[in-house]
């Protein structure tokens, strides 16, 4: 049952618009990814027209959408495109605040430039940070130059920096063990305790897939109950700890639940990233959860606390949700 502390589980109503599949990292259990060169960029108008679509969407019982997350593969900082996509990026979620939604880009490791760029446009912005331990560059990150868990700590270091609202994550099940789950939520928490800007963090387990590589085996639900109540124990409790419902089990998602998670993350029509595994009907979760004491509530995709410090025309576009949705 829900705890004394309350009863609320968050979650985010969302679209994913995907700029490009292409990345030139190879992760060996990427189900995303397409190789340079062989994918269309996602073009402003047909964005627009999945936008909308789903303008006039929502009701009481499933509210429209209002995050819209842009989540791009990476094009390589020395290629001669990096400076358009990175536009293009922009474009997008400039696209997006027009229509009257809330952009959140997530699009692998950025130059400190492009963090201030691409921040005038979107409310909040993540990047996971998987793990830390350097490993793991041996065996499933061994073709993902991107990957280096020192790069990916610069970026967190420099989205606190900027002050950007931000959401990061582990990945389990790549081989690396349970100490190392420690290593990188101390990472998340020490990195956090400097500059104060880190909203959520995902814990997240592998789930094999059509298109990867790994050939390893998915975290057991023993561990995974063990990995949220470590983190946590770790983070502090600002943090929002966020699980992805459509990877679990509804025994395993309400467990988690009991060891401290609280947000759902993003759920939209589909998971762009797990192909394979799509998303609840939001009825099916409200019930799964009322029926054990937890309320699932829709939140923006950027927390209260961090609305103060945003430019003045985020705080504006947040302004018109905020009357129709409660915030995390």
């Amino acid at each position: 049952m829900a705890d004394a502390q309350g009863n609320l589980v968050t979650y985010s109503p969302a679209l994913t618009l995907v700029p490009t599949y292409e990345c030139f990292n190879r992760c060996t259990y990427c189900n995303f990814r397409q190789d340079p060169g062989q994918d269309t960029w996602l073009g402003l108008d047909a964005a627009a027209t999945q936008l909308a679509a789903v303008q006039a969407q929502g009701s009481h019982e499933e509210p429209g959408v209002v995050e819209i997350l842009l989540l791009s593969g990476e094009v390589h900082p020395q290629s001669p495109r990096r400076q358009a996509w990175v536009q293009h990026l922009y474009d997008l979620a400039a696209l997006a605040l027009r229509l009257g939604f809330l952009p959140h880009t997530n699009a692998g490791p950025l130059s400190l430039e492009e963090w201030k760029f691409l921040k005038a446009v979107n409310v909040s912005m993540g990047l996971m940070l998987e793990q830390v331990t350097p490993k793991l560059l041996e065996q499933v990150h061994r073709h993902a130059p991107s990957k280096v868990p020192r790069l990916r700590l610069q970026q967190m270091h420099w989205a606190g920096e900027l002050g950007i609202p931000f959401t990061t994550g582990l990945l389990l099940g790549l081989g690396e063990t349970e100490l190392d789950w420690r290593d990188t939520l101390m990472a998340i928490a020490q990195s956090h305790q400097q500059w104060g800007h880190i909203q959520e963090v995902i814990v997240q387990p592998y789930q094999p897939g059509h298109q990867d590589r790994l050939q390893g085996q998915s975290v057991t639900p023993e561990q995974m109950i063990g990995a949220v109540s470590l983190a946590r124990d770790i983070l502090p409790q600002d943090i929002t700890i966020q699980i992805p419902p459509n990877l679990m089990s509804p025994e395993l998602l309400l467990a988690c639940l009991e060891a401290g998670a609280r947000d759902l993350g993003g759920i939209g029509p589909r998971d762009h990233v797990n192909p394979d595994y799509p998303f609840q009907r939001l009825w099916v979760l409200q019930d799964l959860l009322r029926q054990v004491g937890w309320q699932l509530q829709p939140r923006l995709p950027v927390y209260a606390r961090f609305v103060p410090g945003l430019p003045r025309h985020l705080q504006e576009a947040i302004g018109r949700w905020q009357v129709s949705l409660t915030s995390a």
